[in-house]
């Protein structure tokens, strides 16, 4: 049988309640959910404690696949077709680096972009679950789910913490 379990939205005024409130739930019985910021916040960024993005890698790995693609197409395209070079080598190192190089920018943000498709789940077809509209622009919320029986003793937490609480959405895992 499964438990049931209620997501609750803490609403805090400052980003340090917040960042207060995500540091203490780490430690606690309930599960952090999310958090929503109208602003972008160094504080709640340091208490979620999150690891460095890949999006990086994404990106080499595209600059280095489209170096080798541009390179290895100016290569195959001058060896392909009897050109006069008139004694010159066929594989001109220089102007094949300019293709690479080209390549190179083509491919890194063509990796980038599909890096942070992956790594940030886009597209989302549905709406996050529980949102509160003055988390637009007035409040900090901190999101975290607990059954049933827990249900007074989060709310007192978020109320401890310096927030106000809303029960948004009831439902079953």
């Amino acid at each position: 049988m499964t438990d049931e379990t209620i997501s609750i939205l803490g609403l805090f005024d400052s980003d340090e309640k917040a960042a207060s409130a995500i540091r203490s739930l780490k430690d606690s019985p309930w599960s952090f959910e999310r958090v929503h910021s109208p602003i972008p916040s160094t504080k709640i960024m340091n208490a979620l404690n999150l690891k460095k993005s890949r999006v990086g890698w994404f990106t080499l790995a595209g600059g280095i696949l489209g170096f080798l693609s541009g390179f290895s197409l100016a290569v195959f395209s001058a060896t392909r077709w009897d050109l006069i070079v008139g004694g010159k080598p066929v594989a001109a190192w220089i102007p094949f680096f300019i293709v690479g190089f080209e390549f190179t920018i083509l491919f890194a943000v063509l990796g980038n972009i599909i890096g942070l498709l992956t790594q940030a789940r886009l597209p989302q077809f549905r709406m996050s679950e529980p949102y509160d509209p003055g988390l637009s622009g007035a409040f900090f919320g901190v999101l975290a789910t607990c059954t049933k029986s827990q249900e007074t003793e989060l709310s007192h937490f978020f109320r401890d913490n310096g927030g106000t609480v809303r029960t948004i959405e009831k439902r079953t895992r």
